[in-house]
């Protein structure tokens, strides 16, 4: 067992590859609870409850989801900073968050009607993101600086793979309802690993309680005091707000623009492919960018790729484009994830809170999912879907370029 520690010490130590393979099965099991749904079941009782407004119905449900997602993570990251268990910090977040994950994902498979649904997509929510903050915080407390973007690149397979492997539950189960407990037996079972092997260390000396008032002002992060995290955040936020309106209508779009009538498995196919290249692409850039000990030129490169992945689906509406444009998203988004994962944790402006300022930065994951449905619902349905395609990659683009205004990050 590691020494405790004060939380402000930067980890010297590498961390072996065994750790590094259980922290990322814990994030793979965290992202099959959210795009599990997300991709596949979500969409599927939306139409089932709405068939003539399922756009508007699975808007409504993963929009307020978001929103629980964006308070949630920063708050259950802030608590696990001035966590003084035993079991250390950022453990007890982690097993509780896979409990009520799992808890949620079951209430899916049994309420009926809208109101059920976004109710118990909220619980996933906020019970997931309890997990992932204390998964994401142990990267900046185990993990020392010259090892961050493979070891980034590795975690950041598990929203790739988790994608690939919730689909793949919700398809091969058989059922909507089998797909929801699926995906809780699935989160239960993959954390434990991390739960004990965590290296997860409790403080020698825990910081007090500072009251509530000043807990919540410490949410606020001033970009003026720090504007490198600014930009990383913004540069976060854009990307992810691209993708995001990208990836929230491709079961419709393979359906009813491509006009595919096996539009569920050949959705699995497309992300099968597009795993399989972010699984390569992050793990040969992380090491690259470990090596050469930079950052800002793989996130710009990995922005263009991105945004030609986007203009493939408006231009290309077939499904040998949608392969092509999925190839393209793999390489560059792969690269992406891996070096902002290092960029964030190289300017976090408090050693001490982490936790609470990944989960700002996740704010920059969650708030897309909150905004796409506002921005896609109208676009796809008033403008169709190549205006939808063209307007995120601009949307990527814009974001990823901010990076080149980071100083600090070669």
């Amino acid at each position: 067992m590691t020494t405790p520690t004060t939380g402000t010490t930067s980890p010297a130590t590498r961390v072996p590859a065994g750790w590094v393979a259980v922290l990322t099965l814990a994030n793979i099991a965290t992202f099959v609870a959210f795009f599990g749904p997300l991709q596949v079941l979500l969409p599927l009782r939306a139409e089932e409850l709405s068939p003539t407004g399922k756009e508007a119905t699975l808007a409504l449900v993963t929009g307020v989801g978001a929103a629980v997602s964006m308070v949630a993570n920063p708050l259950f990251g802030a608590l696990s900073d001035r966590t003084r268990s035993r079991f250390g910090r950022r453990v007890p977040w982690v097993a509780g968050g896979a409990l009520g994950g799992a808890f949620g994902l079951t209430l899916l498979a049994l309420v009926p009607g809208t109101a059920g649904l976004v109710l118990s997509w909220c619980v996933v929510q906020a019970s997931v993101n309890a997990a992932l903050a204390g998964i994401m915080a142990a990267i900046p407390d185990v993990v020392p600086v010259e090892q961050r973007a493979v070891v980034g690149g590795f975690v950041n397979l598990g929203q790739t793979l988790g994608v690939l492997i919730g689909v793949g539950l919700a398809l091969a189960v058989g059922g909507i309802r089998g797909g929801f407990v699926a995906c809780a037996v699935f989160l239960l079972i993959a954390v434990v690993p991390y739960l004990r092997n965590s290296r997860d260390t409790p403080y020698a000396v825990a910081p007090d309680w500072v009251g509530w008032a000043r807990f919540l002002r410490g949410f606020w992060v001033s970009p003026r005091a720090h504007p490198d995290f600014a930009l990383a955040w913004a540069t976060k936020f854009l990307v992810h707000l691209g993708n995001a309106i990208v990836t929230l209508y491709l079961l419709y779009y393979l359906s009813d623009e491509v006009g595919l009538e096996d539009a569920e498995s050949r959705l699995f196919v497309a992300i099968g492919l597009y795993s399989v290249i972010v699984a390569i692409s992050a793990i040969v850039a992380g090491r690259w960018s470990d090596r050469v000990q930079r950052r800002r030129v793989f996130a710009v490169g990995a922005g263009f790729v991105i945004a030609a992945a986007s203009l493939t689906l408006a231009a290309w509406p077939t499904w040998t484009g949608t392969l092509v444009a999925a190839s393209l998203l793999g390489v560059g988004f792969g690269a992406f994830v891996a070096v902002d994962l290092a960029i964030v944790t190289e300017v976090l402006p408090d050693p001490d809170a982490r936790g609470k300022d990944l989960g700002v930065v996740n704010i920059a994951n969650a708030l897309p999912q909150v905004l796409a449905p506002v921005i896609a619902a109208p676009l796809v349905t008033q403008a169709g879907y190549p205006t939808l395609y063209t307007v995120a990659a601009v949307i990527g683009l814009i974001g990823s370029t901010a990076v080149w205004r980071i100083r600090s990050v070669p």
